[in-house]
């Protein structure tokens, strides 16, 4: 059977794992563009379930495990790898549902679920990729389910279809095949699942910290760090040697160097429990009176931190939260001080602070959602990666949410504008939505790696342009990548053309760019400076 215990410490270290192995599976982005990179969205996911398990006892059920999980999990998303993997996990809770213990049919069908619930979240999933990982793992999953219900047994063979499907990957994606590496998703999942078979097999955690329930037999729920005057809850089982020495003395030594002392004197066995700075010396001074079984040590001042730190976060939610005064309110995701004004001067409620290598969570999100004192919500994710985050916050929120899949500043500027405040919801969200797909956007940054990608070698630092997210210009000039791209963009109908320029660009250069672009289009398009203040793009584009 599959324990509660089990399962918290399996995802726990697939949390440790991944963790360690982030940059590995950053390295394997084959886009050169600056992101927000799938291991540390992936990595940061999963560690916001770590956190929250670690504050679960040994008795917990594997229905508790998974739902603390899956619910920590789904908060916390980044980027659409992250949103994957916390939906995959939303399988186990649905397959764990008022489960004591679990067997591996159970598991089996969870993941199943979390499989059909990640492939309906994506609206174009592609074979390759971390959901292909996924399917072919729970396709073997059932299989092995029909033979064993041996936990270890039954994981490796999802383990080994999942190292199977990831080795398959370049066969499914050209674009990996060329870059000779396999999906990065799928390299992610797969770290974790292996890191949970290393539990599963009876292995030990890979950190001090990971294979550790952060619940202490006294609770320190009701007192401040400071009220915790030994740090350690440590616990041992004793089987006791022929020498035969009276647990009552054992008893008077932990009360010198602890309190909550307790040991339990049975006809085989002494069970000890205290509360100390020195669990060292428990359990020196516990194998004198024989042999140690199941030593558990537990920092309760990390316990009880991070406890006061979702209470904390629980309390700022609900002060901040705005009642709806209106029936409209925007919330949107933007970074640099010009492009931020720029929302805030259409109508923006509340800036979520990130954008490009800053993907923000689901719960960052969230709280903007509750910080728009609005009856319908309308979320601008301005970036690709961000979207899935966006929906998932739907999920959470008190009020109407309306998601506009904007996945470029100037689309979320061309949204705002189109909005009307006589119409309802759902013609509002027509007309953004066909307001912002009439724009072009171009992008200028750099290479973040070495790399060779639709046929062109690019080195790093190098500067690209992107045509609506397509690499379609490498040079080592940024006015004449400009220049390039808003000859690609441009068409017989463009009326003008708007550059906001990055942190990275000086008011002197911009303005360079800005007279050296007119005169290319003869002045016959009018083109608009804005300093955005952004990070990683030089320029954003927009051509209307």
């Amino acid at each position: 059977m599959i324990s509660g215990k089990l399962l918290r410490d399996a995802i726990i270290n697939g949390a440790v794992r991944l963790e360690k192995c982030r940059h590995q599976v950053d390295e394997l982005n084959v886009y050169p563009v600056p992101d927000g990179d799938t291991g540390t969205n992936m990595s940061m996911t999963i560690n916001a379930a770590k956190k929250e398990l670690l504050l679960l006892g040994d008795d917990v059920t594997v229905s508790k495990a998974a739902d603390t999980a899956a619910s920590a999990m789904l908060r916390g998303a980044r980027g659409n790898s992250g949103v994957i993997l916390s939906i995959l996990f939303r399988g186990l809770s649905k397959g764990f549902r008022d489960l004591e213990t679990a067997e591996c049919v159970h598991f089996s069908n969870a993941l199943e679920l979390g499989t059909e619930a990640a492939y309906k979240a994506v609206m174009k999933p592609a074979e390759g990729t971390i959901l292909t990982v996924a399917r072919l793992a729970s396709q073997a999953a059932r299989m092995a389910s029909n033979s064993t219900n041996e936990i270890s047994v039954f994981w490796q063979a999802v383990c080994d279809a999942a190292s199977d499907a990831l080795e398959k990957t370049p066969e499914m994606l050209p674009i990996l095949k060329k870059s000779g590496v396999v999906d990065a998703g799928g390299q992610g999942l797969v770290i974790v699942f292996e890191a949970m078979l290393d539990i599963f097999n009876g292995g030990t955690a890979e950190s001090s910290d990971a294979g550790k329930a952060a619940s202490a037999v006294i609770s320190a729920d009701n007192h401040d760090d400071a009220d915790i005057k030994f740090t350690y809850c440590t616990e041992c089982t004793v089987t006791k040697s022929s020498e035969g020495k009276d647990p009552a003395l054992l008893r008077a030594y932990l009360e010198t160097i602890g309190d909550c002392v307790l040991v339990v004197d049975d006809d085989e066995i002494i069970k000890v429990h205290v509360h100390t700075n020195n669990p060292g010396r428990v359990i020196e001074k516990a194998l004198e009176y024989g042999f140690i079984n199941l030593p558990k040590i537990e920092n309760m001042k990390l316990q009880h931190e991070g406890r006061k730190t979702e209470s904390v976060r629980t309390e700022k939610r609900a002060a901040e939260k705005k009642k709806p005064e209106k029936k409209f309110g925007f919330a949107a995701v933007a970074a640099g001080h010009g492009v931020e004004a720029l929302f805030r001067d259409l109508g923006a409620d509340c800036i979520v602070t990130g954008g490009q290598t800053m993907n923000p969570s689901t719960d960052d999100i969230l709280d903007a959602i509750y910080s728009t004192p609005a009856e319908t919500v309308f979320v601008l994710p301005n970036n690709k990666n961000i979207i899935m985050a966006a929906e998932q916050a739907v999920k959470f929120a008190d009020r109407g949410v309306c998601v506009l899949q904007t996945r470029t500043i100037p689309q979320g500027i061309a949204a705002m504008l189109a909005f009307d405040e006589s119409a309802d919801v759902k013609d509002n969200k027509l007309a953004m939505t066909k307001a912002f797909e009439k724009v072009s956007t171009g992008l200028v940054t750099f290479a973040a790696r070495d790399t060779e990608f639709d046929g062109k070698q690019i080195k790093k630092g190098e500067i690209i342009g992107l045509d609506n997210s397509k690499l379609a210009y490498v040079d080592k000039d940024i006015n004449k990548v400009v220049l390039r791209l808003v000859k690609k963009l441009i068409n017989s109908d463009t009326s003008y053309v708007t550059l906001i320029y990055g942190a990275d660009v000086t008011d002197e250069n911009a303005e360079k760019m800005q007279k050296l672009l007119s005169q290319k289009l003869n002045d016959r398009i009018e083109v608009m400076l804005i300093n955005g203040g952004q990070p990683v793009y030089y320029y954003i584009i927009s051509v209307e």
